[in-house]
């Protein structure tokens, strides 16, 4: 079983590009796919393709601090896409060779952010509750303390939920598991079936697994059949309905489980413009084409600090100092109190910061030890801005 693991380890490493394991592969698609962009450049070739050259010219401070995220890949990693916006406007769009306007590139945890914002429209409908007994049928049993949990914990990462995200060596992890494991046809129920390991809202513990989890509640929310295809029908048609068509997000695309479920924390694909689309929504305090399709009040949600993280909200990311020990996420000690972003693996970032009217996407290939280096020419971008 343990040779098993680690070939499933292995397999998955070479599929996903190094991938360190903390996201999930899926199935289905929502959007139309666009031209395949090519995978595995050399970072020494990597030619980008300018598309501001029809913009209004940039003051050449702030066009040095974005070209640098191209040009100092080094350090860094690839960045295959930019694009910055302010006031909704683009400023600055650049992309690596063989990418584009049209490469619908990979989410990773940015998807958390997206699921957080789905829940947020049916505790809006009212079906469901943001502090009521999180609506998950293994945890309902008289006694089992894990029927105190919460929309809110889950969504704090704060569920007390056994888990853990990144094993050592990886295929000791939860998510390896979860994902190429026994837990990979039945993803939600694997991460139900976990014990507690703390009390709702005592300790934080970013977890994958809690974003499928919320992802199963939608999708049972939404249809009561048990069937994988009635599932992901459901919830597609859901997130055309609230996301995709009003704003504007036509090639997001999600990826089910073999249940149906949504792997909500890990897998969307969609453009860098369509990304921008879901920051400027979250900028705009939940409305899209001068219509409300979010209460305030949830959007304060989400951006409030966490009890137990200050550096998180409701799965988003906040530029907060974080506890002792944690690594950071952001740039507190240079950016404004209110900027906020969603985080991918390898370095896929949608940020957002209000008080400068801006939102940035940059999406690419960054690898752990490069990310001190990317949060630096990040913040020297957004500190030009």
């Amino acid at each position: 079983m343990m040779m098993k693991k680690r070939l499933l380890a292995s397999a998955a490493l070479a599929m996903l590009g190094a991938w360190s394991l903390t996201q999930a592969a899926g199935q289905g698609s929502l959007a139309p796919a666009a031209p395949a962009p090519r995978f595995g450049l050399s970072l020494d070739d990597v030619a980008a393709a300018d598309a501001t050259t029809a913009l209004p010219p940039l003051p050449a401070a702030i066009r040095a601090r974005a070209d640098a995220l191209f040009t100092d890949a080094e350090a860094v990693g690839q960045t295959r896409a930019l694009l910055v916006l302010r006031d909704g406007e683009p400023i600055y769009e650049r992309y690596a060779a063989g990418f584009g306007p049209d490469s619908k590139l990979i989410s990773w945890s940015m998807a958390k952010s997206i699921t957080a914002v789905l829940t947020g429209f049916l505790v809006a409908d009212g079906q469901l509750s943001l502090d009521g007994p999180a609506p998950v049928a293994a945890w309902q049993r008289s006694g089992d303390p894990r029927g105190a949990i919460t929309l809110r914990h889950l969504l704090h990462m704060s569920s007390g939920l056994e888990h853990v995200e990144n094993g050592d060596p990886i295929w000791d992890g939860d998510t390896v598991e979860m994902l190429f494991g026994g837990g990979a046809d039945d993803m939600a129920g694997f991460a139900e079936a976990k014990p507690a390991a703390a009390q709702p809202g005592e300790v934080f513990n970013y977890s994958s697994a809690t974003s499928i989890i919320l992802a199963d509640i939608i999708a049972d929310t939404l249809t009561p059949s048990e069937s994988p295809g009635a599932r992901r029908d459901a919830m597609r048609d859901f997130i055309v309905g609230r996301l995709v068509e009003p704003l504007g997000m036509t090639s997001l695309t999600p990826e089910f489980d073999a249940k149906g479920t949504m792997i909500g924390g890990s897998i969307m694909h969609a453009t860098a413009r369509d990304y921008a689309r879901f920051g400027e929504f979250l900028r705009n305090d939940g409305v899209a084409g001068g219509q409300r399709l979010l209460p305030e009040s949830w959007i304060d949600f989400m951006l409030a600090p966490s009890a137990n993280d200050a550096g998180y909200g409701g799965h988003i990311w906040l530029n907060r100092r974080r506890p002792a020990g944690a690594q950071p996420a952001l740039w507190p000690d240079r950016g404004p109190n209110d900027l906020f972003a969603a985080i991918g693996h390898q370095g896929q970032y949608i940020i957002v910061s209000p008080s400068q009217r801006v939102t940035i996407v940059r999406l690419g290939v960054t690898k752990d030890d490069q990310f001190p280096a990317l949060r630096r020419h990040l913040a020297d971008l957004t500190a030009a801005l």
